[in-house]
C-alpha cells in the first residue's frame, strides 16, 4: 500500500471530487506497467522504490496478483528460507501463511519446515495429514515452550489439514528441522529398535543398551544439568547406536530404513549438541555452529527424501548467508546455499515500528513489546522512506545506488526470543536474496491470551 501524507490525501480528495468520484488515498499507485522515473545515481531510497513491489495484504485470502513478481524471484528454487525479524510478530507469521499457500498453489511447494524439534515436526505432520487429535491440545503439548504457540500457527496447521482433505493425492506436510529439545521423543527410539528387531535381531540388545541411559533423561533441562563428562558419554553411546543402525540397512534403497536411520541421526544430533560445554565461549560457538548445520542437513535430507519443494521458516539470522554475531560462526542459510547453490533462496523481513511478543531476558513469560519508528542511521529508517507501506524487493537486481547502500553494515533490528536484543550491524544485500519491508506491525496472538480481532490484512 502506498503511504500518503495529509497533504497528499487532501489533493487526491480534491481531484476525486472534481472528477465526480471518491478515490481512496491508498489506491493512488502507478498503474501496472507504468514506467517509473529513473533513480538518481546516489539515492538508495529512489533506487529501491524503482524496483519495489507493493503488497496488497500481509495475510492469506484475496487476490495474489501482487505476488506474481515474487514467483519470478523464487524461480526454480527447491528450498526457500523465509525469515523474521522477531519471533513474535503477527504480520510476519500471517505473511508466511500467505506465501506458503501461494507457493503451494502456484509453485508446487509441499512442505512447511519450522525450527522446532524433529519429533514435534513428526507429530504435527501426522496431524495435518489426517491424524487424530485436537489442534489446540497438540499445539499446547508441542509448542507451549516455544515462540510459536500462537493463533497464527494454529490457523496455518488448520489450513494444511483442510487442504490435505481436499487434495489427498498431493498433500502438504509439516517438518521440524531442529534438535530434539526439550524432549527426545520416545517414538524415535522405538522406531529404531523396531527396525533392528525385525532386520538385525542380533544387534537389538546392544542398541537397546546404548539407548537406555539416554531414554532415562526426562527432558533437555535435566540433560543439561548432568555433568559434562556424562553428557559426553551419552553422546558417544548415541553415535555407537547410530553406527550399528547404519550396518543394519538392507541392500538397495529402502524408504522405511531411510526414515529409521534419520530418526537415529536425530537422536545423535541432539546428544552431540548437549555435549558442548556452553559455559565457555568456544563451547557456545561450537554448539550454535552444530545447530545451524543440523537444521540445514535435516532440511536437505527431507527435501531429497520426499522430493518436495520446501519453505523453511526461521529467524532472519538463521536463514541468511552471513552471520553478524560472532557467537554464530556460520548460519543455516550458508549451509543450504552450499547444498543447493542457486536453488536456495533467502527472504528476509524488516519493519519500521510496532509490537511483537517476546520474553524478558530473565524470564520465560511472553508479553507484548513495542518499538517506535526506526531511528536515523538504521537500515529500516532508509527502507521506510520508500513510499509503499509494505513491499518486497529483489536485492540481486536493484540499481547500483541501492546495491552499494545494501552492502553497508548498519544497525538493524534482529530480535530473538527475549527483548531487549540488538540492534546489530547487518549487511542486508549479502544476507538475503529478497527483502520484505513492513511499515508497522502488531504483536502475534499468544494462545494463552484472548486473541484480538483480526486485522484487515489477516
Amino acid at each position: 500500500m502506498m503511504r500518503t501524507t495529509h497533504l497528499r490525501a487532501s489533493l487526491l480528495l480534491a481531484a476525486a471530487i472534481g472528477a465526480g468520484a471518491l478515490t481512496a488515498p491508498g489506491s493512488a499507485q502507478a498503474a501496472p506497467g507504468t514506467a517509473r522515473a529513473a533513480p538518481r545515481a546516489d539515492d538508495p531510497v529512489r533506487a529501491v522504490e524503482s524496483v519495489a513491489h507493493p503488497l496488497r495484504a500481509t495475510g492469506p485470502g484475496g487476490s495474489a496478483k501482487d505476488l506474481r513478481p515474487l514467483d519470478r524471484m523464487v524461480g526454480d528454487a527447491e528450498v526457500v528460507g523465509l525469515g523474521e525479524a522477531t519471533h513474535g510478530t503477527h504480520e510476519f507469521f500471517t505473511m508466511k501463511d500467505r506465501l506458503f499457500r501461494h507457493l503451494v498453489e502456484e509453485k508446487g511447494f509441499r512442505t512447511f519446515a519450522l525450527e522446532v524439534s524433529w519429533t514435534t515436526g513428526l507429530r504435527l505432520d501426522a496431524y495435518v495429514r489426517g491424524g487424530a487429535g485436537d489442534v489446540r491440545e497438540l499445539a499446547r503439548q508441542e509448542l507451549a515452550r516455544t515462540p510459536w504457540h500462537h493463533e497464527e500457527y494454529i490457523r496455518l496447521l488448520t489450513w494444511m489439514r483442510a487442504y490435505n482433505e481436499r487434495h489427498p493425492d498431493r498433500q502438504v506436510r509439516f517438518m521440524g528441522n531442529d534438535l530434539d529439545h526439550p524432549h527426545l521423543g520416545a517414538e524415535l527410539f522405538d522406531a529404531v529398535t523396531d527396525h533392528v528387531r525385525r532386520h538385525r535381531p542380533d544387534l537389538l540388545g546392544r542398541v537397546e543398551a546404548l539407548y537406555a541411559p539416554i531414554r532415562e533423561v526426562p527432558d533437555g533441562d535435566a540433560y543439561l544439568a548432568l555433568p559434562l563428562a556424562e553428557r559426553a558419554r551419552l553422546a558417544k553411546s548415541a553415535r555407537a547406536a547410530y553406527d550399528l543402525v547404519r550396518t543394519a540397512g538392507p541392500d538397495g534403497h529402502d524408504p522405511a530404513y531411510a526414515w529409521t536411520l534419520q530418526h537415529a541421526r536425530s537422536v545423535l544430533q541432539t546428544a552431540d549438541i548437549y555435549a558442548y560445554d556452553v559455559s565457555t565461549p568456544e563451547g557456545q560457538r561450537g554448539s550454535m555452529l552444530h545447530r545451524d548445520r543440523i537444521m540445514a542437513e535435516n532440511t536437505a535430507w527431507w527435501q531429497r527424501q520426499t522430493g518436495h519443494k520446501v519453505l523453511v521458516s526461521a529467524h532472519n539470522a538463521h536463514l541468511a548467508y552471513e552471520s553478524y554475531d560472532p557467537r554464530y560462526p556460520r548460519m543455516q542459510g550458508e549451509f543450504l546455499r552450499d547444498s543447493y547453490g542457486p536453488k536456495y533462496r533467502s527472504i528476509g523481513f524488516t519493519f519500521n515500528e510496532g509490537s511483537f511478543m517476546a520474553t524478558a531476558p530473565d524470564d520465560e513469560v511472553y508479553a507484548p513489546r513495542t518499538v517506535g519508528a526506526a531511528p536515523r542511521g538504521t537500515n529500516e529508517y532508509t527502507l521506510d522512506k520508500v513510499s509503499y507501506d509494505d513491499y518486497y524487493v529483489d536485492l540481486r537486481t536493484v540499481p547500483r545506488a541501492a546495491r552499494k547502500w545494501l552492502t553497508g553494515k548498519r544497525p538493524t533490528r534482529s530480535i530473538g526470543t527475549a527483548y531487549p536484543d540488538g540492534p546489530y550491524g547487518i549487511r542486508l544485500g549479502p544476507s538475503h536474496d529478497v527483502l520484505i519491508h513492513l511499515h508497522e506491525t502488531t504483536a502475534a496472538h499468544r494462545v494463552e491470551q484472548r486473541p484480538r480481532a483480526r486485522s484487515v490484512n489477516g
